[in-house]
Parts: C-alpha cells; sequence; structure tokens
C-alpha cells in the first residue's frame, strides 16, 4: 500500500534527504566559488554566515559547523516550502524539492513554475520540471563542454527521488 500524501506543515526533510543535500554540495573546508562567476559557498553549499551576512572568500570553518550550518539552512529552505507550496507531499517529494530550493534559493524556488505546478496538483509535471533547472549563466549543463555537468546529474537524481525512483 503506498503512503498518503501529507500537509507540508507537517513534514520535515528526511535523513536520507539531508545525506543527500549535503553530498551534491560537498564539504569545503574554504569558502569557494562552485563555478566561475557563482556566488562563494562554505561548507555544505552554505551562501551566508551564521549571522546572515554572505560567505566572502576566505572564509573556513569545521565539519561540525558546517553541518550546524546546513541545518539551519535546510530550516530556512523548509520554512519557504511551507509559505509557498499549498498541495500534500509524499516525503520523497518533500525531500527533492526541499535539495532543489536549498540549492536555488527560496525565492526563485516559490516563483517557479514547478510550484505552480504542483499547487495545481500536476505531480508528475512538478517533477519534470527539475529537467529546466539544469542551466548555469545560460550555459546547459547536460553539454559537457560547458564544464557543469554536477548540475545536470544532481537535477536528474533530485527528478527520480521526486517520482519516487530512487
Amino acid at each position: 500500500m503506498k503512503p498518503l500524501r501529507m500537509a507540508v506543515a507537517t513534514m520535515g526533510l528526511s535523513a536520507a534527504g539531508l545525506v543527500g543535500i549535503v553530498a551534491h554540495e560537498g564539504y569545503t573546508d574554504r569558502a569557494v566559488r562552485p563555478l566561475p562567476g557563482d556566488v562563494p559557498t562554505v561548507g555544505f553549499g552554505s551562501t551566508t554566515r551564521p549571522d546572515g551576512a554572505p560567505v566572502r572568500l576566505g572564509d573556513t570553518t569545521t565539519p561540525p559547523q558546517a553541518l550546524a550550518r546546513a541545518l539551519a539552512d535546510v530550516q530556512r529552505f523548509e520554512g519557504a516550502l511551507r509559505r509557498c507550496v499549498t498541495v500534500p507531499l509524499h516525503q520523497h517529494e518533500y525531500d527533492s524539492f526541499l535539495s532543489l530550493a536549498y540549492n536555488v534559493g527560496d525565492a526563485a524556488f516559490c516563483r517557479s513554475t514547478l510550484v505552480r505546478r504542483l499547487n495545481a496538483g500536476d505531480y508528475a509535471g512538478a517533477c519534470a520540471e527539475f529537467d529546466r533547472w539544469t542551466y548555469f549563466q545560460g550555459r546547459d549543463c547536460r553539454d559537457p563542454a560547458n564544464r557543469c555537468t554536477g548540475l545536470a546529474k544532481r537535477r536528474a537524481e533530485e527528478r527520480a527521488k521526486c517520482e519516487g525512483l530512487s
């Protein structure tokens, strides 16, 4: 028997979802630009310091600090999901949408066609929208020549999770 979808307000990121996010983001003890032209990140992809200021090149962290920061970031993005997603979700859908929001930001996520489709009850269409989030600075990351294939791989994995295939 397939589990029922639950109200987003009652959900939280699963342990598997957290592992997926930190694995996709990777760990750096010093702030880096993940791709040329990207904003600096540190730890597990955090773009802000604990005080809310933007991460700057030269910032450092430790694994425990980075995990604490990632958990704080997750809470912020869970708040965004609760604000903009109005339909119930399966846990795997919640985890995949939270991973996307963590990566692209809450404003971009909430304004997306993905959320509009989701809130219209088009779950399959919402999951298919992951394929549209494979671009960075106008470059299609599915093309190896653009040197950002990790993003395309992440979106394929998020889509599979959204569809309950992984």
